[in-house]
């Protein structure tokens, strides 16, 4: 067959016809060439934020709705502002409302640099659904991964796992009384890789705002915790110190704390902070030492975020209680809480009184913790993260003596030297369930038995500092509350799942008896019994504590025996709670 050349002239009118070239034809069967990785800000091509004064300056949906600039403000979601939520540092976009400030999901490559456990997203969606696409994570040793991300929708996603909402949605006809949400969605990544690029998926309806990194944490472990459990109203503080009392497991050569403003509308401020360890009530051992936050005394906490001091040469013995004072400037009306602390804490008269060397202002107590929610110790081997209810809170256990299993847990692992002496970080919340929020996530209220075990996964497990296992103790409420054992099981499965894919280990412990209680009836113990088989009979765990072996009686298997009963058919006493720790086989850790 004879060859035909072009002349450039014939190709051009060949082409104004719809007549291809054989380059042409070349260049449209080729595969696109990915494009040069961007930062994220360079790619926004979508307004989700106005100004009040100017709402049709904005079209976050497609329909007009946006954010509004003074709401975001008002929560301290201020432009350029560095948020950390869920561990990881974001920064809400530099632009003033009415100006580009997210992308729309359509496959971009974003320069994205650091090597951590997590890609961490600050998105919404617009769909009216929560919308999920797939994306690619590109490394700098040329190897890659998929993940996939879900963005709840903006009006109608899930309050309990938002990062923050705000009071109103803007549109060009006026401004309604109805909350737009923000989420902060965490996907694994590759561990002991450094990431290039991110290619995000194509989901039209799918907004990024920011993406980072969850950068490691090497060198610290976590030593004690708590979970917000709910918002509730308090004091009223003004220009009040508080002196939190907190018990240490593993110990270090230094330390750093954590607050958090979880489930907050506003800002809450810190004037200042400082660590001692504790003699007796409010009286240090010495001094107080004070804290930092990037160098500065105090810091400002945005409405869903939260912030570690900087790290301070301090001795931290393990096994020891703590003070962690620090001064409210401001009044403080509401605040996150761990509700049932079984510990006193104290509040001062007014000044600042963190620094203070003897007890004599703190002239009040409470019996939460309000804000903050960890201690982190230098060095150690890492932390085993107890996600539980009551029972692992310390319900019944006798107040103030540390004496909740946890504590129990984590005097053997200090006591012995077969297996490294790991931190024991407890995130039980008294009433909390599996698969149900019994606090809604949102708002002041009286409801304190937090959000849903899988709703709070990531915040009080995934993200906590050196987490290496999860021992998931739980399902007794919500069976007592009407849940199926099928429900409790494909609530228990996703949330190994979920920590599987962070790498972590997972163990499962069996639910106790509780006959005797006034929900714990035959039918509830049904459902218990039933979600014992599938915890002892299955793989999804990494190994297995028959926790209900250890309190039932053998003679009555519906409930605990008497020497374990606090008296209440429901928890275990001192004796009880101890029975439990001792059972644990440590290697499992």
């Amino acid at each position: 067959m004879r060859r035909h050349v072009w002349g450039p002239a014939v190709a051009l009118a060949l082409l104004s016809v719809g007549v291809p070239t054989a380059s042409a034809q070349a260049a449209r069967e080729a595969p696109p060439a990915r494009t040069q990785p961007l930062p994220l800000e360079r790619l926004f091509d979508n307004t989700a934020v106005s100004d009040d004064a100017r709402p049709g300056a904005a079209d976050f949906d497609g329909a007009g709705g946006s954010l509004s600039a003074q709401d975001l403000t008002a929560a301290g979601w201020t432009p350029g502002r560095s948020l950390t939520v869920q561990g990881a540092g974001l920064t809400w976009p530099r632009r003033e409302a009415g100006g580009p400030d997210n992308v729309r999901a359509d496959g971009q490559s974003v320069r994205v640099r650091g090597r951590g456990d997590a890609l961490a997203f600050l998105v919404a969606g617009t769909g009216g659904d929560a919308v999920t696409g797939t994306g690619v994570v590109r490394y700098a040793n040329g190897s890659r991964s998929s993940y996939q991300l879900t963005a709840p929708d903006w009006r109608r996603g899930p309050l309990a796992t938002k990062a923050v909402a705000l009071p109103h949605i803007n549109t060009p006809g006026g401004q309604l009384a109805e909350k737009a949400r923000l989420y902060v969605v965490t996907v694994p990544l590759a561990r002991g890789r450094d990431v290039a690029s991110v290619e995000l998926p194509r989901a039209h309806d799918l907004h990024v705002f920011a993406l980072s990194v969850r950068a490691d944490r090497p060198g610290w472990t976590g030593s004690w915790a708590a979970s917000t459990s709910g918002y509730t109203a308090v004091g009223p503080w003004t220009d009040r110190t508080l002196r939190l009392v907190v018990h240490t497991s593993a110990g270090g050569p230094r330390v750093r704390i954590r607050l958090d403003n979880t489930f907050a509308a506003t800002p809450v401020r810190i004037g200042s902070a400082t660590v001692a360890v504790q003699a007796s009530g409010a009286s240090p051992r010495s001094a107080p030492v004070p804290l930092s936050f990037r160098g500065a005394a105090g810091a400002e906490i945005p409405a869903g975020a939260q912030v570690f001091s900087d790290p301070l040469g301090f001795d931290v013995p393990a096994d020891t209680n703590l003070l962690v004072s620090f001064h409210l400037p401001g009044t403080v009306t509401a605040a996150p809480v761990h509700t049932q602390a079984i510990q006193r804490s104290y509040v001062s008269v007014p000044g600042d009184h963190a620094a203070a060397a003897t007890p004599d202002a703190y002239t009040s107590t409470i019996t939460n913790w309000p804000l903050l929610t960890g201690v982190d110790v230098g060095g150690g081997p890492g932390s085993v993260v107890l996600l539980g209810d009551s029972i692992t809170d310390g319900d019944k256990s006798t107040p103030d003596g540390n004496r909740r299993w946890p504590n129990v847990l984590s005097r053997r692992l200090l006591n012995q030297d077969a297996v490294p002496h790991y931190g024991v970080l407890n995130h039980g919340i008294s009433a909390n369930r599996v698969v149900t929020d019994v606090y809604s996530g949102d708002g002041v209220s009286t409801s304190t038995g937090g959000v849903s075990a899988l709703n709070r996964l990531d915040r009080d497990v995934l993200a906590q500092t050196s987490a290496r296992t999860a021992l998931v103790f739980q399902g007794v409420n919500d069976v007592r509350w009407g849940a199926s054992a099928d429900q409790v099981i494909a609530g228990l499965r996703k949330i190994a799942e979920r920590a599987h894919a962070r790498g972590l280990r997972v163990l499962a412990a069996t639910i106790v008896p509780c006959e005797g209680e006034t929900r714990c009836t035959a039918a509830a113990d049904a459902q218990r019994v039933a979600v014992n088989a599938y915890i002892r009979s299955n793989s999804d765990f990494d190994g297995v504590l028959d926790f209900d072996a250890v309190v039932r009686d053998p003679a009555h298997p519906a409930r605990m025996l008497p020497a374990y009963d606090s008296g209440d058919h429901l928890h275990p006493g001192d004796a009880g709670l101890a029975a439990l720790a001792d059972s644990v086989d440590l290697k499992l850790l």
